[in-house]
């Protein structure tokens, strides 16, 4: 800050105990400016902006090639203190509590100028935070003064999406499939699972539960496992960038050989898990559970389903995340007129908001389809 200017701040005032918003609601909060002497402002604002944006490089032989993308959602422009001379910008005058605007010289001391905001009403992802990528709620202040450099300050604020991804009917759908395996070698046999998850989407907190029917006509046990891991997927210029990470691991009870058993497996999810972002064109957070058997001296079979981890804050007031379901069941190997498993997104009715436009296809570089399109496997 120069000698004249001592410090300049934006706050801004919580609402819950979670410190988050979501469209619709109102941010207030404050603009505080210290000065040491009188000063003439040409101009002092407040933005409100939402935006999201990807960044990293890569280097082919010499050349570093630079991947960037942005998306921009709203940006929201408020003059506290406004220069009449200065035309071209017709962004709102604040004005004091009665009724007048503020002058442009600005008297030792310190002021506090109040604002308001409120978010928009469109389906918009919720905060995230990476070395790559971000999607970031921001309220940032501007200074200007003549032949000076403009001095800023900014705070960002937690937005959650206030789209109920349990409107999306797939993710409450079960899921199924199913693996058998011959062994060679030190191995001889074969061993076989039919895997069923009773719905897509879950809570955090949420119990997870993975039924299983598992055979094994092996000489030696084996042992179911299981597997949920995240992925990061960052997209810009034609390219995806990949970040995964496993969250955690479960093992289950061992099976005997010549035996089949069916096994009930609840995996709790994290009440500090990330929750699934679905509805940014260029960053998304998914996840996927892994249930495999191990098997010594062979390749573990395997089946992977993709989970969308929805945020706690969606459970209506005063109702706790729904346990998982104990009424699940399922008849193994042969299930008569088995339902669809695939899942097809449903269709918005009329009128409704539209999520944004997904990145391009990623068959068009020769990639792995993302976990959200639930009707495909990779």
């Amino acid at each position: 800050m120069s000698p004249t200017v001592k410090s300049l701040k934006v706050t801004y005032n919580p609402i819950n105990e979670e410190n988050t918003f979501t469209s619709g609601d109102v941010v207030s909060g404050q603009v505080t400016l210290e000065m040491a002497k009188d000063c003439q402002i040409a101009s002092l604002l407040i933005k409100f902006k939402g935006k999201a944006q990807v960044l990293w490089t890569e280097r082919y032989g010499q050349t570093t090639v630079v991947y960037h993308a942005k998306d921009k959602y709203f940006s929201i422009k408020q003059y506290i203190i406004h220069d009449k001379d200065l035309t071209g910008d017709n962004q709102t005058l604040l004005a004091n509590q009665n009724g007048e605007t503020w002058s442009n010289v600005v008297s030792p001391g310190c002021h506090v100028y109040p604002f308001t905001f409120q978010i928009p009403f469109q389906v918009m992802p919720s905060s995230f935070d990476s070395s790559i990528g971000k999607i970031v709620y921001l309220l940032e202040t501007k200074l200007s003064r003549s032949m000076r450099v403009p001095q800023k300050d900014s705070t960002k604020i937690n937005f959650v999406t206030k789209e109920d991804l349990r409107s999306y009917p797939e993710l409450m759908m079960p899921q199924h499939d199913s693996k058998d395996k011959k062994m060679k070698f030190f191995n001889s046999g074969t061993v076989a699972m039919d895997v069923k998850l009773e719905k897509t989407g879950f809570f955090q907190g949420e119990g997870l539960k993975v039924l299983a029917f598992i055979q094994n006509n092996l000489s030696r046990q084996i042992r179911p496992k299981y597997c949920v891991y995240k992925k990061h997927s960052f997209f810009a210029r034609g390219k995806r960038k990949v970040w995964t990470l496993d969250l955690f691991k479960e093992v289950g009870e061992p099976i005997a050989p010549f035996t089949k058993e069916n096994v009930i497996k609840v995996l709790p999810v994290p009440f500090d898990s990330e929750p699934s972002i679905i509805n940014c064109s260029i960053i998304k957070v998914e996840y996927r559970l892994r249930v495999y058997l191990d098997v010594k001296y062979a390749s573990d079979p395997e089946i992977k389903f993709p989970i969308v981890i929805l945020p706690a804050s969606q459970v209506p007031a005063g109702v706790a995340p729904p346990p998982a379901a104990s009424g699940f069941g399922f008849e193994p190997f042969g299930i008569p007129n088995p339902p669809a498993w695939g899942l097809v997104p449903p269709q918005p009715p009329a009128g409704a908001p539209h999520p944004s436009d997904p990145p391009p296809p990623y068959g068009a570089y020769g990639m792995d389809p993302p976990l959200t399109d639930f009707g495909n496997k990779y």
